[in-house]
C-alpha cells in the first residue's frame, strides 16, 4: 500500500463527508457529532484532498464546515438572499426583545416567533415576494442546507447561522437599518450562496 492509499484509508468518512458537503449542506458539530469529530481529527488531510479535487473546504472552529462556492447561478443567489432575510428578520426581532444574538442556538424558533418576525417586517418581506407561508417555509430550505434542525413544533438554529449573524452585525456597525442595507447590496456581496435544494433533488 503506497502513501496515498494509506492516507485515503485513514479518511474513514470521506464518502459521507463529500456527499454531504457537495450537496450544498453545512456540516454542524451539533447535528452530526461523529462526522464532525472525524473531520476535526483529519482536517488537514481532508482539506488537501478536497482542494486537489477542486473544492475549497472551509472549517469554522465554532462548529461548522462547508464547501466555499465562488460561482453561483441566479437561483442559488435567490435562495441565499431569502435565507439572509429570514435570519436577519429573526435577529432584528429577537434583539428588540432583548435576547442576545450570540445565543441563537438556544432560541425556540416556532410559528409564533416567525409570525411575529414577519409581521414586524411585512412590507419589506412582501415586497420581496415573501408572504407568511413562504417565509415560514424557508425553514425547510434551512434544514436541508444545515442551518437548522426540525423538532416537534419548532426549529433549532445550528452553528452555521453564525455566517449570517456576522454579516448582520457588520451591517449594524454601518447603519441603523441593516435589513435595508442588505437589500441594497448586490446579491453576490451577501453571505456566500448555497446550492438551492431544488437543484440538489
Amino acid at each position: 500500500m503506497n502513501a496515498l492509499e494509506t492516507q485515503l484509508a485513514s479518511l474513514t468518512a470521506l464518502s459521507e463527508l463529500f456527499s454531504l458537503l457537495n450537496g450544498g449542506k453545512h456540516l454542524n458539530r451539533v447535528a452530526e457529532p461523529a462526522l464532525w469529530a472525524e473531520l476535526e481529527r483529519e482536517q488537514a488531510s481532508y482539506q488537501v484532498l478536497f482542494s486537489a479535487l477542486g473544492f475549497e473546504l472551509k472549517v469554522e472552529s465554532r462548529g461548522y464546515a462547508w464547501f466555499q462556492i465562488e460561482d453561483a447561478n441566479g437561483q442559488v443567489n435567490k435562495t441565499s438572499r431569502r435565507l439572509a432575510l429570514l435570519w436577519m428578520c429573526l435577529f432584528d426581532t429577537q434583539a428588540d426583545e432583548g435576547r442576545p444574538l450570540s445565543r441563537f442556538m438556544d432560541w425556540r424558533v416556532d410559528n409564533a416567533l416567525l409570525t411575529k418576525a414577519h409581521e414586524r417586517h411585512k412590507d419589506l418581506l412582501e415586497a420581496e415576494g415573501l408572504w407568511l407561508d413562504g417565509f415560514i417555509g424557508l425553514l425547510d430550505s434551512a434544514v436541508k442546507l444545515g442551518f437548522a434542525l426540525s423538532h416537534d413544533g419548532y426549529w433549532q438554529l445550528l452553528p452555521a447561522v453564525y455566517r449570517y449573524l456576522e454579516h448582520f452585525e457588520s451591517l449594524l456597525t454601518r447603519t441603523d437599518d441593516p435589513l435595508a442595507a442588505l437589500l441594497g447590496e448586490e446579491e453576490d456581496e451577501t453571505v456566500e450562496a448555497e446550492p438551492d435544494e431544488e437543484e440538489q433533488a
